[in-house]
């Protein structure tokens, strides 16, 4: 019998540490002064137990065989998340897969948290590829994971830049981070061959319409495109496949979810999965079931007031407790995508 193995992402919103942290930086603790005022142990205790309460509802209440996040300070707060997932759902045995080699101005690392009872991960496979910019940006972070068969995966998580400054005026960094993301597939295809099983996830702060994705990191909409290809480093995005969500609200009503964040008023899909030409293919007994991509939103997580997304935890901000939401969880919702292993027998 074929087995299947859960894929999810997370933008995590600010998982920091509490504020006077001996695990962070000294640089990192100078210039989080200010944002981290008043972020205590039980507000960090609060945020775990609602990432929690999200990630174990994953994969029919079974949580995700491997989870790419981003926005997290350091292993330290991975490990502390890795405890309440493993307390919450016994079955798992989940561990961080963590480079800290960001060059991010506030230290967020993009990271993955795999159950060891269902992937293996050779550590000699972990790389944190630099996006060259000007400025400091998320790495991308590469891992190979292995199934008990043998059969191994290729994830890239990523972490694009911002629209800070608009979304015009900023997204030459965008174009910067799908051409390094572009690089990396061919490289990997280079060194294992085309049919290799890849999978990029991420939050790309932009949609799978613009420039970056299309263009630039070469994800598209076209099936046919990918599996022809024999020298281009294609993903297929499976983000089109996104439809809107009905749902209820936090409050009960009825509601029709259009994106993984609300941007500007609107609903949007800046949280996507790619999958590479031997994932569509399966050449290597592992194939993506496409129809299962899917938005993961829960009704206690959604905001009716802000365009039907999701609920913030948020951060102090120089103490200012207002900015607080201890019933939110993240300003984005996760994405999951069945992985199909053929049978061994």
């Amino acid at each position: 019998m074929a087995k299947l193995y859960c894929i999810a992402f997370w933008n995590l919103e600010n998982l920091f540490a509490p504020e006077g942290s001996p695990d962070r930086l000294p640089w990192l603790a100078e210039r989080l002064a200010n944002d981290l005022k008043g972020w205590t142990p039980e507000l960090f205790s609060r945020k775990l137990d609602q990432l929690t309460r999200i990630l174990q509802q994953i994969h029919g209440g079974r949580g995700p065989d491997l989870l790419g996040v981003c926005e997290a300070e350091n292993r330290a707060v991975l490990e502390q998340l890795c405890q309440r997932l493993n307390a919450a759902l016994p079955r798992r045995q989940y561990i961080p897969v963590h480079a800290d080699n960001t060059r991010d101005g506030r230290g967020i690392d993009t990271a993955f948290l795999v159950d060891g009872r269902r992937l293996s991960h050779n550590p000699a496979t972990l790389f944190s590829h630099f996006v060259m910019r000007r400025t400091g940006t998320r790495d991308i972070s590469q891992a190979t994971f292995q199934t008990k068969a043998g059969r191994e995966l290729v994830v890239l998580c990523n972490h694009w830049p911002s629209r800070t400054g608009g979304a015009y005026e900023s997204r030459g960094y965008r174009f910067t981070a799908g051409e390094s993301l572009a690089y990396f597939h061919q490289r990997i295809r280079e060194e294992l061959g085309i049919d290799t099983p890849i999978l990029a996830v991420g939050d790309f702060n932009d949609e799978p319409f613009d420039e970056s994705l299309q263009q630039y990191a070469e994800a598209t909409r076209e099936r046919g495109d990918v599996e022809r290809s024999r020298s281009a480093p294609r993903f297929y995005n499976l983000a089109w496949r996104f439809a809107p969500v009905q749902t209820a609200d936090c409050n009960g009503n009825s509601r029709l979810v259009y994106g993984t964040i609300s941007y500007e008023g609107n609903g949007a899909i800046f949280d996507q999965i790619l999958v590479s030409q031997g994932l569509l293919l399966g050449q290597r007994g592992l194939k993506v079931r496409e129809e299962s991509a899917r938005m993961e939103i829960y009704p206690e997580m959604v905001d009716a007031r802000l365009a039907e997304g999701p609920i913030r935890f948020g951060l102090p901000k120089g103490n200012r407790q207002a900015n607080v939401n201890q019933a939110g969880y993240s300003d984005h919702f996760p994405v999951s995508v069945l992985i199909e292993e053929a049978s061994t027998a």
